[in-house]
C-alpha cells in the first residue's frame, strides 16, 4: 500500500486501512436445485441467482491507533469482512489496502499440530504470522506465560484441552507486535483471570498505536476498547460513528 495520508478534515493519524466500493458474494444453491458444479465454480460461470452478496459497496477507513468495532448480526458480513482486511478473501469487487504487519485473531488455533509441542507450535505458529525465528525464540517463553502454558511447554498438543489451545493461539497473535490486529469475537475466550488479560493486553497494544478492528456482541468490551464503530445490515454499512453512540443505537443502551 503506498502512503496513506490523513483525509481532510479527520485527525492527524495516517490511514492504515482502506476499503474502498467492496464487496463480495458466495456461491449458493438456488431454490432446491443442486449445487453448482466445481467446473462452474472454477469457471466463474454462476448467474447472479446462484450467488449470494455478502458485502455490498463498503468504504471505510481505520486510521493509526484506532480501535474500531465491527457490529450487526449475524451473517450481517463482519466476519467476511474481516477476512478480506486478512487477505483470506478476494474481494468480487472494490479495493482493500492496508500497512504495516497484520495479525489475525480470527480462527485461533489454525496451524496448530497435534504431535507438536506447545513451544515447537509456537515457534511453528509464529514464523508462519511473519515473525523471524529470532525473534519467535527470544518470545516462546512469554508466549507460553502469558497463555498460562509454561510448565506445559514440552507437552503435545493433542494433551491440551482446546481452552488451552485457543488461549495458546491467541496469546501467540499479540505477542507479534502488529501494526494492525483483526479479531473476530475471541475476547472471551478462556477463564476469567485469562480474558482480563487479554482485554488488558488488547488495550495496550491500542494505547501502543497498533491499530484494531474487531467484531463483538458484548457491549461491555465494545464500551471498554472501541474508539468507534460501524454497523452493518445485510452487508452494507449503516451507520459509522462514536463507539458510544454506535453501540447504543445496536445495544439499546447497553453500551
Amino acid at each position: 500500500m503506498s502512503e496513506a495520508g490523513p483525509v481532510p478534515g479527520g485527525g492527524d493519524a495516517p490511514v492504515v486501512i482502506r476499503v474502498e466500493s467492496l464487496s463480495k458474494t458466495f456461491p449458493r444453491a438456488p431454490g432446491g436445485r443442486r449445487p453448482p458444479s466445481l467446473k462452474a465454480l472454477l469457471a466463474g460461470r454462476l448467474g447472479a441467482d446462484e450467488r449470494r452478496a455478502v458485502l455490498c459497496d463498503v468504504d471505510l477507513e481505520v486510521r493509526r491507533g484506532e480501535c474500531l468495532a465491527l457490529l450487526g448480526a449475524n451473517g450481517s458480513g463482519k466476519t467476511t469482512l474481516l477476512r478480506l482486511l486478512a487477505g483470506i478473501y478476494r474481494p468480487d469487487a472494490g479495493r482493500v489496502a492496508t500497512r504495516g504487519r497484520v495479525a489475525t485473531l480470527l480462527e485461533l488455533g489454525t496451524g496448530f499440530h497435534d504431535e507438536l509441542t506447545a513451544r515447537e507450535n509456537v515457534l511453528v505458529n509464529a514464523a508462519l504470522l511473519g515473525l523471524a525465528p529470532r525473534e519467535a525464540a527470544a518470545r516462546v517463553g512469554s508466549i507460553l506465560a502469558f497463555a498460562g502454558l509454561a510448565d506445559r511447554e514440552t507437552d503435545p498438543l493433542r494433551t491440551l484441552s482446546s481452552g488451552m489451545v485457543v488461549r495458546l493461539g491467541f496469546s501467540v497473535a499479540v505477542h507479534l507486535d502488529p501494526d494492525v490486529l483483526l479479531v473476530d469475537e475471541v475476547l472471551s475466550v478462556g477463564d476469567v483471570a485469562f480474558r482480563k488479560r487479554s482485554l488488558e493486553r488488547i488495550a495496550a497494544l491500542r494505547d501502543a498505536g497498533c491499530t484494531i478492528v474487531f467484531a463483538s456482541h458484548e457491549a461491555p468490551i465494545v464500551e471498554r476498547l472501541a474508539t468507534r464503530a460501524v454497523l452493518l445490515e445485510a452487508g452494507r454499512l449503516l451507520e459509522e460513528g462514536s463507539a458510544a453512540d454506535v453501540a447504543r443505537g445496536y445495544f439499546g443502551g447497553g453500551a
